[in-house]
């Protein structure tokens, strides 16, 4: 990557080691790439950052990378020559479906478990908005090089379960809807009642769910295959548990929580965390995982601290991080909508599916940081114009392929009379893709793939308006569908990286 070369260049005429960043620039004017290093520097050396930014601009600016290298505010901004954009574009067309693939991750194993509803009713929105995001994340993370597991956590224990059989005995009334009437179990006993179910509702209603969002898991764990008493004894023996008010608690607070917590319930209930804890144990002590990235709703937000404080406990801090996403409203003609039958206390994901289909749903759904509440847009996702993203995105597409099959296969282009600014924004554009995966492999915004995925098509959207393709004197149309058969590529890449279909036609 160009980017990387940079920052190798700008660290050996260093005299030392700072974390500084290299990265594009807002405005083009600033250059193709730009770096804080200087700034960083002068509040270490106390100098004025703009004499160290020059005296760095000094030491690289004869470099054959750059055209020119100019300090403004103490910024330095590359202008990098045209014949290192295209020879990174070059590897497009040698890559292929590989382009983009980085190796960072050193075939580290790393599991990303997501969306883990509870196994009580159907699938909701508000559940499944973790999907593409924990989906899209763990695809991303394949490509920079970790060996990556999909999980599903099944909560089939516990309460709920208990009162889920009540339920669907007739017994209680916390869970009501079409499902449950249609639960015919043979059971007199509550609980395993309640265990049956929730087997039935997984396999029939979420398994369903998931297989039409285009999510495939490794593995769907379920919660009563655990044996939690090895974990609370564990505890005891590292003398982390005590007695109060007829119950066990966890002294969580020793690992930076804010309070204990309770493990085991006055009733003899175990708690979700003492679940968790010794799920998390499964994770990292029996499948070895070097990492585990979970993707909640923002209702476990408070669940947070107490699974810190027991995987530390246990002995594997640092090895877990929590991705917390907030919620969905639907919208349908600016209001508000709930769609369900089923009681209308919630808006099934089959349900939204069903009216805008699975590509609105997973573009629309990654578009937003996952700190963002987010307002999904019925009317908007069912339109078909340049105002849908994803409608966007594929038409240029579609318009590519559409060329494609008018034209004849370019031969041996001579990538050197690609010069129209139009041609070179996009060149650009799309040899930004092994940055873009290794930017979201550290910090896991999926959304920059989404906004990635626009700009590419804005790019082209803009060269072919600029640029004629077919009729131009031969060199010149082999050249400019050689660029649109890399556009094509990285389209490809990107929207098989978003889990979403890639129409020839529109």
């Amino acid at each position: 990557m160009i980017r990387n070369q940079i920052k190798t260049l700008v660290d050996k005429v260093l005299d030392q080691k700072i974390d500084f960043i290299v990265e594009h620039p807002q405005e083009k004017s600033f250059g193709d790439y730009a770096t804080n290093v200087a700034l960083i520097l002068a509040k270490k050396k106390k100098k004025n950052p703009v004499i160290l930014a020059e005296e760095i601009k000094l030491k690289l600016e004869k470099n054959p990378l750059f055209e020119k290298i100019e300090v403004i505010n103490g910024f330095i901004n590359f202008f990098l020559k045209k014949d290192y954009f295209l020879k990174q574009f070059k590897e497009i067309s040698i890559k292929k479906s590989k382009f983009g693939e980085i190796n960072i991750g050193k075939s580290k194993k790393v599991q990303v478990e997501f969306i883990s509803a509870n196994p009580t009713g159907p699938l909701t929105v508000a559940n499944a908005r973790g999907g593409p995001m924990g989906d899209v994340l763990a695809n991303i993370l394949m490509k920079a090089g970790y060996k990556v597991e999909k999980e599903f956590y099944v909560n089939d224990s516990g309460n709920q379960i208990m009162e889920l059989g009540k339920s669907v005995l007739g017994k209680g009334t916390q869970y009501k809807g079409a499902y449950i009437n249609k639960l015919k179990i043979a059971e007199k006993d509550p609980y395993k009642a309640g265990k049956k179910a929730a087997k039935i509702i997984t396999n029939t209603l979420i398994k369903k769910s998931t297989d039409k969002l285009g999510i495939k898991y490794d593995n769907w764990f379920f919660e009563s295959s655990l044996d939690i008493d090895p974990i609370i004894e564990k505890l005891e023996k590292k003398k982390l548990m005590y007695k109060k008010e007829d119950a066990v608690w966890f002294k969580s607070k020793k690992f930076g929580d804010i309070r204990d917590r309770v493990l085991i319930k006055s009733d003899s209930w175990k708690t979700y965390l003492a679940g968790d804890i010794a799920y998390h144990d499964n994770k990292f002590r029996v499948r070895k995982f070097d990492k585990v990235i979970n993707v909640w709703g923002a209702d476990h937000h408070g669940d947070i601290p107490g699974l810190m404080a027991g995987v530390e406990a246990i002995g594997f801090k640092g090895k877990l991080e929590i991705i917390i996403h907030q919620f969905v409203n639907v919208l349908e003609k600016g209001k508000k909508v709930r769609m369900s039958k089923r009681e209308g206390k919630f808006v099934a994901i089959d349900e939204l599916i069903d009216k805008v289909g699975v590509d609105a749903i997973r573009f629309f759904f990654l578009m937003y940081s996952a700190n963002r509440h987010m307002d999904f847009d019925i009317g908007l996702a069912k339109e078909k114009s340049e105002k849908n993203p994803v409608f966007y995105v594929q038409y240029a597409y579609a318009r590519i392929n559409s060329i494609l099959r008018k034209a004849k296969k370019s031969l041996r282009p001579k990538f050197s009379l690609l010069v129209h600014p139009s041609e070179l924004n996009l060149i650009k554009q799309l040899i930004k893709l092994p940055e873009i995966i290794e930017d979201t492999t550290n910090d896991y915004q999926v959304q920059r793939l989404p906004q990635y995925a626009i700009d590419v098509a804005t790019a082209f959207h803009r060269f072919y308006t600029d640029c004629k393709v077919l009729g131009d004197y031969k060199d010149m149309e082999n050249a400019r569908l050689a660029l649109i058969e890399s556009t094509k590529i990285v389209l490809e890449n990107i929207l098989d990286l978003m889990g979403i279909s890639k129409p020839k036609k529109m």
